[in-house]
């Protein structure tokens, strides 16, 4: 497979921080390649170097002659003035660009109901994302780079964006997000980038799990922290839903022991009963509730009942209202008819999108302590202030930075951190994955395994809603809430089917689902490729070591050392070969 990509020994600095320290990587042809790290650990600075618009310290950086690159950055620099047409299709009118079936897709998911005549200036945050989003698909680079492209979308959108870049025309793929589903959903190898360097593994998301629990293994000792959270994780994924869509390629034995008798990530039992003794049994009673938000009728009629102990996903497409209904739960809005009940006992804890509630002034330490120093979770386990601060990582320096200094993922984590030590026997969560990388989340994940209330997510990180609630309730439109048995899964479907009925002939639904197995069919063909390349690699680096084995057959020391290199790489050819039948059966 061609090199598309070569860093050769990059060092980046940051003031007094080493972001790069000699990172030599390349992308190749068929590459898909999900990065991942802690917020402020380098990754959009990797990406920066990959795409040439920032030189490393040192080292250097090589694109194939001609390569076109495309790349999604945190924020556009689009001119304020430029109209949406002229960003996303040069000007082009409607009927010459929906003549382009791939163009049409995109517009037509990413920027539904987005005016292509308004200047770009009038738009909003994530309606501008969205347009950046279209323009780096539509151009037809070779190589996509996308720096958080589900920001500003809908779990719909996100399932559209991950099959669009499954059967995408591009040569290779990269992309920096935290949301764990999606790059489960899309990539092949993963990238990890801590300390100044970077770490590659074979797969998705959970692949790369099963291979960092793995290493973790075989530094026993270290870490024990985050060992323990892996580990839950690792059996999340083995047992919950991504464990049925995912289907890890490659079978990793130590880290099946590890999960051996590893027990469910939290006993919903335990939590129930400790919720009741803390709730009572009434949280929140809807009767005949209608529910307005401008022109749009949010709930209609609704009766909704919400015992303690209950653990609720909210999903549906922006601008259906979830937000309201959190606003209408905690007490800020009242329904425009109908009847809303709260328990005597609620002390609710609103995790909004905003960060307004923090004082900017004000440095963490201080706004953590002033909060209270120790806060109890499910059984009477006591949590301090400072093992918060220390799982949420604030260490050192940040412990003393005032609030306005912040960056906006920390803030968020500090946010969070505070709702825990109120102790509130109801969390209302306002997209709390905004911003956090995935390290942030698994900890704030494992808190709400312990955590002893009636949990109501709004979030479109699927695997978050998955990961920490019970059941999943969907606002459908037209004042429905509906409960879904099915979860996510089946909310996609109903949106599916619902799309089809409304705007497609029986003869263009079924040309959509023979594309679609056709795509399946192409992506498949192009992972056997993808394996069978790394195999000829492999095989030739086995050959060439025999020979170099042969040629010290007489140098004990070395050939004890050519050994252990021989049997890693037969180790990796044996998982190579059991990934390429698990393709070829699928």
């Amino acid at each position: 497979m061609a090199n598309l990509i070569n860093v050769e020994r990059a060092t980046v600095g940051y003031g007094t921080r080493t972001l790069l320290d000699g990172v030599s990587l390349g992308i190749e042809d068929g590459d898909a390649v999900g990065v991942v790290g802690r917020n402020g650990d380098g990754k959009t600075t990797l990406l920066q170097i990959l795409t040439e618009t920032r030189e490393p310290d040192s080292g250097r950086v090589t694109h194939t002659s001609g390569l076109s690159v495309g790349y999604l950055r945190q924020s556009d620099d689009f001119a304020a003035d430029a109209t949406v047409r002229e960003v996303i299709v040069g000007g082009r009118a409607d009927h010459v660009w929906a003549a382009e079936p791939d163009t049409r897709d995109v517009v037509s998911h990413l920027l539904a109901g987005v005016d292509l005549d308004r200047v770009i200036g009038a738009l909003s945050g994530g309606e501008r994302r969205r347009v950046a989003l279209a323009a780096v698909l539509i151009a037809g680079h070779d190589v996509l780079v996308l720096d958080e492209p589900t920001n500003h979308l809908d779990v719909e959108v996100i399932g559209w964006l991950a099959d669009h870049l499954n059967t995408r025309r591009a040569k290779a793929l990269v992309v920096v997000s935290h949301d764990r589903w999606f790059l489960d959903a899309v990539c092949t190898r993963t990238w990890e980038v801590h300390n100044g360097a970077v770490d590659a593994y074979e797969g998705g998301y959970a692949a790369y799990v099963l291979a960092r629990a793995e290493r973790m293994r075989l530094a026993a000792g270290t870490e024990a922290r985050r060992q323990n959270l892996m580990r839950k994780e690792l059996a999340w994924l083995r047992r919950g839903p991504p464990a049925r869509t995912s289907k890890p390629k490659f079978r990793i034995q130590a880290a099946n022991e590890l999960i051996a008798n590893e027990p469910p990530p939290r006993d919903s039992l335990v939590l129930q009963r400790f919720a009741t003794t803390r709730l009572g049994k009434d949280v929140f009673d809807l009767h005949r509730v209608r529910l307005e938000a401008g022109d749009n009728i949010v709930l209609d009629k609704v009766d909704w009942s919400i015992g303690p102990g209950a653990r609720i996903g909210l999903v549906g497409v922006n601008g259906t209202g979830k937000t309201t209904v959190l606003r209408l739960l905690a007490g800020d809005l009242e329904p425009s008819s109908g009847t809303i009940k709260r328990g005597s006992t609620l002390r609710i804890g609103h995790l909004s999108q905003a960060l307004a509630e923090l004082e900017g002034s004000e440095r963490v330490l201080d706004a953590v302590e002033n909060r209270r120093r120790v806060t109890e979770l499910a059984g009477g386990r006591e949590i301090t202030a400072d093992t918060l601060l220390r799982d949420f990582g604030f260490t050192g320096d940040k412990l003393t930075a005032r609030i306005g200094e912040l960056s906006g993922g920390e803030r968020r984590r500090l946010q969070f951190l505070r709702l825990l030590l109120d102790e509130p026997n109801v969390l209302l969560l306002d997209e709390p994955t905004n911003d956090l990388d995935i390290d942030t989340l698994t900890v704030i994940e494992d808190y709400l395994d312990g955590w002893p209330g009636t949990l109501i997510v709004v979030t479109h990180d699927r695997y978050f809603l998955e990961r920490v609630c019970d059941v999943t309730y969907a606002l459908t439109g037209g004042g429905r809430c509906d409960l879904l048995p099915g979860g996510v899964s089946q909310y996609l479907e109903g949106r599916a089917a619902a799309s089809t009925a409304a705007g497609s002939s029986p003869a263009q639904s079924s040309s959509a689902q023979g594309e679609t197995a056709s795509a399946r069919e192409r992506r498949t063909g192009k992972e056997m490729a993808r394996i069978e390349g790394q195999l000829t690699k492999l095989e030739d680096r086995i050959a060439k070591l025999h020979e170099t084995m042969a040629a010290a057959a007489s140098d004990h020391v070395r050939l004890a050392e050519l050994t252990a290199d021989l049997q890693e790489l037969l180790q990796r050819k044996e998982s190579l070969e059991e990934a390429w039948l698990s393709a070829a059966e699928d």
